[in-house]
Order: C-alpha cells, then sequence, then structure tokens
C-alpha cells in the first residue's frame, strides 16, 4: 500500500515553520535542512534565494511532513488556501489538546477542540504560517495510520 506524506510549500518561511513543527512534535530532519544554494547550477540566484529551504522533513509517528521554499526569481509564487489542511489523530485527548494548544499558537481558531455530534473530540484552525490542520481524537477511530 502506498503512503501518503503532505508536502508543504512556503515563501520563505519553510525552516522556521518547521524548527516550530519540531518544537511541538518532537524527532529530527530527516536528512537535515537542505538549501536551494547547495544544488548545482544555483549561482547566479540571490543570497536570499541561496539560503531558501529546497527540501526539509519532519516525521510525525510513521509519516513525514515534508517542505521547501518557493524561489520567486524562477518565477514561482505561493497562494495559501483552505483547499488542503493536515488532519491529525493523536492517541489521547490530552495529546490532542496539547496539539492543538501548541499549533494554533498565533494563528486562527476555526473551531476550538470540542465533543462533536458525530462522537469524536475535534477542532481546527490556520497555523502562524498560513497551514491549516484539524485535530480529531476518536476512542473508536476505526484508522491506525
Amino acid at each position: 500500500m502506498p503512503k501518503l506524506n503532505p508536502y508543504l510549500n512556503f515563501d520563505g518561511k519553510a525552516e522556521e515553520a518547521f524548527k516550530f513543527y519540531q518544537s511541538v512534535f518532537g524527532g529530527e530532519f530527516v536528512g537535515g535542512v537542505m538549501k536551494m544554494g547547495n544544488a548545482p547550477g544555483t549561482e547566479n540566484l540571490s543570497e536570499d534565494d541561496k539560503n531558501r529551504v529546497m527540501h526539509i522533513a519532519l516525521p510525525i509517528g510513521k509519516d513525514l511532513l515534508m517542505a521547501s521554499d518557493i524561489v520567486p526569481s524562477m518565477g514561482q509564487a505561493l497562494h495559501q488556501g483552505n483547499g488542503n489542511y493536515i488532519s491529525i489523530f493523536p492517541d489521547s485527548r490530552d495529546e490532542a489538546d496539547r496539539i492543538f494548544n501548541a499549533l494554533s499558537v498565533g494563528g486562527e481558531v476555526e473551531m476550538p477542540m470540542e465533543d462533536q455530534f458525530w462522537g469524536d473530540y475535534f477542532g481546527s484552525f490556520k497555523d502562524q504560517f498560513g497551514v491549516y490542520w484539524m485535530v480529531n481524537y476518536s476512542e473508536d477511530a476505526g484508522y491506525e495510520g
């Protein structure tokens, strides 16, 4: 069975965002932090563009959260939106609260963590980097990830 791993784009904030996510989830970056300036053929990029993240990956449970920065001088532009959410299924209500409270700092809460009519404990928000998250705890999740 294939794995799905979310891949995020940022506009110069990938490393900052991932250090923040690392403070919430722990773990070490897989392969370190690769910068655009380390890639062949990037000698003509500005110092800002060379310092942007080409790839970063943080293990969270059995999955990887990955990202890079866009490179404006290559014609790339970031368009943030609510078309995608990262949905997290913690192992307990306490862990759901910890993750929700930590990741939503400086962001915008859409739905606070509450018991929902479908029986789960759920909340959603946009974090300080513009990434949308759902936190869902269910005693009978039916999905082990």
